[in-house]
């Protein structure tokens, strides 16, 4: 079984934000694949599908951004996934808005919830895409930044990315980490 984590804050006050994007592309995932309705258990909101004859699990981890990792770790266990399978999606502050990179694994970049998932795991040995939102302005800091409601102009340019997103997980499923990253780092 392959495995899809978005990465997001759950709740209806963080719903719209730049940190929960990695929820948005699991959601955008699920209408395109037809997933049906998730249910909630090991500390996450899935469901479990087909996609080109595969299982796909859909995970968007309730415990909140910063504890991620442990809902990571027990879907993994309770269904003996195995980390080439993950792919979890989140927001950068490094990136551009309207840019992703895929990655086969690396480091958390200061990002909370890839960080608890390598502390959760014990290993950076994993792979990610990573959604760009942009450096905060000089007068916000990077927590308020991604807390807030996305605006426009970048509200259109994110939907657009979310897309290619999409894209770049089904890829991802179908052919791999190494032609996702072909196909799309070069994209954006």
């Amino acid at each position: 079984m392959k495995l899809i984590v978005g990465l997001g804050n759950p709740g209806i006050k963080y719903t719209g934000t730049r940190h929960n994007l990695g929820f948005r592309v699991v959601d955008a995932i699920s209408r395109r694949i037809d997933s049906g309705d998730p249910e909630s258990k090991h500390r996450a909101l899935y469901a479990i599908t087909e996609y080109e004859g595969q299982s796909v699990m859909l995970a968007q981890p309730l415990t909140y951004m910063n504890l991620s990792g442990r809902a990571v770790r027990e879907l993994m266990a309770h269904y003996d996934i195995s980390l080439e399978g993950m792919l979890v999606i989140y927001d950068d502050l490094d990136l551009p808005p309207g840019k992703i990179r895929l990655r086969k694994s690396g480091g958390s970049g200061g990002h909370r919830g890839i960080q608890s998932i390598i502390d959760s795991l014990g290993t950076t040995e994993f792979s990610r895409l990573r959604i760009g939102v942009g450096k905060p302005p000089p007068f916000l800091g990077g927590a308020d930044y991604v807390l807030q409601k996305i605006g426009q102009p970048d509200l259109d340019l994110i939907n657009e990315t979310l897309e290619r997103a999409v894209d770049a997980v089904l890829c991802f499923l179908s052919e791999g980490i190494e032609s996702a990253m072909n196909k799309y780092n070069a994209e954006s």
